[in-house]
Parts: structure tokens; C-alpha cells; sequence
């Protein structure tokens, strides 16, 4: 059984309505991760990784480059990072992660979708600490062996490895994203990764089950429908 973590890729919607909702999040994250590193991907490691997620993602060039125009610009929002955690249905434990440009409209928003499905909003550190900061890579492959001998050769601080049909998936702390792909794509030519991410991932799982899971699922859309919501994490197991 593998860890349990979430591809965004999966999350990607199938209407056109909440296409342009992803779209708005991509386009919204690179425009602080260029505002604040610099709008060139050869510079700005960081932006570089979302760019090519993004693409990965099928997010349109236009949106891409909108982002970096703006933020050459100098001028426009000013977006920070909010961390929002709790239980949702089922006692599951919750984060919800925002850009925000006004801090009081988004935790309402946030809160709003708690209550109406009874679930419980906590304080900083309520659930964070149940979750590892990971760097993701996953890409096809079985020579675990190899992959593992790329990393260490590159000072790389491996958490774990994983080899299942076919796919060997590379969890690394966070700090370590931009090194472990590094030093992945100069060991194995033409590499191409199917997830490339930093997630936070449970170290347990809460069975969710009967009307829970009906309420949970609903809980997560209207998360997602918030403007200011990039990504929700969650350990419930269905």
C-alpha cells in the first residue's frame, strides 16, 4: 500500500467552469512566486517548477505569461500565505492552504465552509504536526536501486522510495524539492515526472465512511469553489 497522497493532476476538472477556477490558482501563484523571486524560470527556481507543473497540468500558455507580465508590472495585489486547520466530516484532520490579499474576508470564506458541514475549525498547529512536508516525484521506472544511488550521490536527504507498477515515487522534506530533481533529471535522461509536487501528506489516515463521506465530499468542493483556497490536504481514507 502506498503513502497516501493526493496528484493534483487528479483534481483537475472536467468542466469548463472549474477549469477556469484551476486556472485562477495557477495563475494566481505565479504571479506572488514571480513577484517575489523574480519573473525569469532560469533564475527563479521556484517559479520554474510551478511553470512546468503547470503546464504538465494543461494550464494555457496565455495564463502563464498574463501571471509574469503582472508581476514585472511591480504594481497589483499584495497576496500572503494563509494555513488554515481543523476536522472535517468524520473527524478527519484538515489544511487548507491560501493566497489572500485581504486575511478577514478569507478566513470567513474558510469558516463558512466548516460550519455548514459542522465541522471544526482549529488554531495554527491543530493538525499540521500529523502531516510531513513532502517533495513528491514520481515517474516510471523499477531500478529503485539506481534511483536511490542518484540521490545519495547528490547529498540527497531521502525519506522514502517507493516501487509499484511500474512508477517509483521519491518522498524527500520539502527543503530537499529542487535537489532531489535535480539530481534526478541529470541521472536519468529524457526522465519524465507524472506527479511533481510538494504536498502535506498524513501519517495516518481516518476512515471516513456512511454519510461522512457524502459530507466530506461535499466539504472539499466548497473549499475548492473559495478563490482564495489553493489546495486542501486531508487524511481521510474512503
Amino acid at each position: 500500500m502506498g503513502r497516501a497522497y493526493q496528484n493534483r493532476k487528479e483534481s483537475i476538472a472536467k468542466t469548463a467552469n472549474a477549469k477556469s477556477k484551476v486556472y485562477s490558482k495557477y495563475g494566481r501563484e505565479i504571479y506572488v512566486v514571480a513577484k517575489s523571486g523574480g519573473a525569469d524560470p532560469d533564475g527563479n527556481l521556484s517559479l520554474r517548477g510551478l511553470i512546468e507543473r503547470a503546464k504538465k497540468d494543461q494550464v494555457p500558455a496565455h495564463v502563464v505569461e498574463k501571471a509574469l507580465e503582472k508581476a514585472k508590472g511591480g504594481a497589483g495585489e499584495d497576496f500572503s500565505p494563509a494555513r488554515y486547520e481543523g476536522f472535517g466530516p468524520g473527524n478527519c484532520m484538515v489544511i487548507v492552504d491560501c493566497l489572500t490579499d485581504n486575511p478577514n474576508r478569507t478566513i470567513g470564506d474558510v469558516r463558512q465552509c466548516f460550519n455548514r458541514v459542522k465541522a471544526k475549525l482549529g488554531t495554527s498547529g491543530t493538525v499540521s504536526h500529523m502531516f510531513d512536508h513532502c517533495a513528491i516525484l514520481a515517474f516510471e521506472g523499477d531500478d529503485e536501486d539506481a534511483v536511490l544511488e542518484a540521490l545519495m550521490t547528490a547529498d540527497v536527504d531521502v525519506t522514502d522510495i517507493e516501487n509499484e507498477d511500474g512508477r517509483i515515487t521519491v518522498f524527500a522534506p520539502h527543503t530537499e524539492y529542487f535537489k532531489a530533481k535535480q539530481a534526478l533529471t541529470e541521472a536519468f535522461e529524457g526522465i519524465d515526472f507524472e506527479v511533481d509536487a510538494i504536498q502535506f501528506v498524513p501519517q495516518t489516515t481516518t476512515p471516513v465512511s456512511g454519510d461522512d463521506v457524502a459530507q466530506l465530499e461535499k466539504f472539499l468542493d466548497m473549499l475548492n469553489d473559495v478563490d482564495d483556497v489553493q489546495s486542501v490536504y486531508h487524511n481521510a481514507e474512503f
